[in-house]
């Protein structure tokens, strides 16, 4: 049975991810629709009336959408993260959510090394700045992207440290990294700490000032998770206390103002959340998004559902 597959995304996929995604529903003889740069829900909701199946990036699907949503059965996030849908609510509306883990991960650790970089030599400002070489580096998770992170830290020369109570100690330990005890240990041994836990009621705000404390001296912590997972009052004062604390992020924080004002050539934020913004990491995490919605209705395949 013919379905119909809508793309709603307000920042648009790639061009040539696009094509992909409507090849793949066009040879399976399905329906696509595709909706880009909306400046109104009312937009959204009229699209999402009579479809089967949405992707999204990072736009909010809340009980909103999916009351206006009468036949959607599946909506894929074309990303790891999955904090802009509403899963209890879509739980309520039979509605299978899932997520692409692993398709952005390499493009968002070369973001963190890149960000690393740059903070490192004082922004580019012509000063002597430092090396990464010998630096110690530690990944708070090291599901996909801190893999990542470590296979290109590794190539620079940096020491690399992991806490990550989900994974196994060997598999860690298997890829060349320390396994640390805790994630206080963690934050007393390396200068630099990359970010990669997901944002829930147990990690908001939970990089707080007694993890940020016990940096080494030259502390550096680079944020390509979710800006909710840092306390900004401990963000805030630690900059206050510590001339050598610097911080980079692929999401502003809501202080932004006031560590741009106060903090010249410590800080580094992108624009708007870059981690996945490459023409590769949207055609993967497109077409594994179509992917998995095509399986969903041939064979009720829900490998990747998350609520």
């Amino acid at each position: 049975m013919s379905k119909k597959v809508l793309v709603a995304t307000v920042k648009p996929f790639d061009k040539a991810a696009v094509k992909k995604i409507e090849k793949i529903i066009s040879e399976q003889g399905h329906e696509s629709i595709l909706l880009e740069k909306y400046e109104h829900l009312s937009e959204l909701l009229k699209a999402v009336e009579d479809v089967d199946a949405l992707i999204v990036r990072s736009d909010e699907i809340g009980a909103e959408v999916l009351d206006a949503a009468k036949n959607l059965e599946i909506v894929v996030r074309a990303g790891a993260g999955y904090d802009n849908i509403d899963l209890k609510s879509a739980t309520e509306h039979g509605v299978i959510v899932m997520n692409t883990p692993g398709q952005n991960s390499n493009a968002v650790a070369e973001l963190a090394l890149g960000m690393m970089v740059y903070i490192a030599r004082n922004c580019f400002n012509g000063k002597s700045g430092a090396e990464l070489k010998g630096k110690k580096l530690g990944m708070h998770a090291y599901g996909n992207v801190g893999k990542c992170v470590a296979k290109i830290a590794r190539g620079y020369g940096m020491e690399l440290f992991a806490f990550d109570p989900y994974i196994d100690r060997e598999v860690i330990e298997k890829d060349g990294i320390k396994c640390v005890e805790s994630v206080e240990e963690l934050y007393s041994t390396c200068q630099y700490i990359s970010l990669h836990i997901p944002v829930n009621d147990k990690t908001r705000k939970s990089i707080n000032y007694k993890l940020l404390s016990k940096m080494p001296v030259g502390a550096t912590l680079v944020n390509t998770a979710r800006k909710e997972i840092i306390c900004e009052g401990s963000l805030m004062k630690i900059f206050e206390e510590r001339d050598d604390f610097k911080y980079v992020s692929d999401v502003a924080p809501d202080c932004k103002d006031k560590i741009e004002a106060s903090y010249k050539e410590r800080y580094f934020f992108t624009p708007k959340k870059m981690g996945a913004q490459t023409a590769e990491a949207n055609i993967n995490a497109g077409v594994a998004a179509i992917t998995q919605i095509v399986n969903f209705f041939k064979d009720g395949d829900t490998t990747f559902k998350v609520n």
